[in-house]
């Protein structure tokens, strides 16, 4: 008796078939973000910044280091340059 293979005959369209579409969605999804980051570029494009610019910056914020954040700078100083800061020499006791 010979086996019939009915899944080879099958008369349904190819759209009509899943892994289809799980095939397709995967290029049309990257398409799609394409399209979504051109358009954030094209309408919000960055300021120019110089190296100048940066340079004040710097200086600035580095001014306004506030008493919490001053471990962390330090820290982060070392973890750089590998050089330890000195300690900061305490004020003098005034003497009576």
């Amino acid at each position: 008796m010979p086996m019939r293979n009915e899944s080879l005959n099958d008369d349904k369209p190819w759209w009509s078939y899943g892994h289809v579409w799980l095939v397709i969605s995967g290029p049309v999804a990257v398409i799609l973000a394409c399209i979504v980051t051109f358009y954030f570029i094209a309408n919000s494009p960055n300021q120019i910044v110089s190296g100048q610019d940066i340079e004040i910056e710097h200086i600035r914020s580095s001014k306004t280091i506030e008493s919490g954040d001053a471990p962390a700078m330090m820290a982060r100083n070392h973890a750089a340059t590998g050089v330890i800061p000195a300690p900061k020499a305490s004020p003098e006791l005034p003497t009576k």
